[in-house]
């Protein structure tokens, strides 16, 4: 799948189509997760939704299953 990227290649201030790549789901599931007030932390930036790569990231670990999640 080409259009997967990794976080760390995430900008420092990303955009819902940027984070949906990443994490593998659609820009509609990551404003659904936002008004159900759940999910990836974001920022408001004059009315703009934006994700910060260290939350996107910090989200992710957080939520790692398995494995040795040390």
């Amino acid at each position: 799948m080409a259009d997967l990227i990794a976080a760390d290649d995430l900008p420092p201030i990303a955009t819902a189509a940027q984070v949906a790549k990443v994490v593998q789901t659609s820009s509609d599931a990551l404003a659904q997760d936002r008004y159900r007030r759940r999910g990836i932390p974001y920022v408001k930036i004059g009315g703009r939704v934006r994700y910060l790569r260290d939350d996107v990231i910090a989200y992710l670990t957080a939520n790692r299953i398995g494995g040795d999640a040390a």
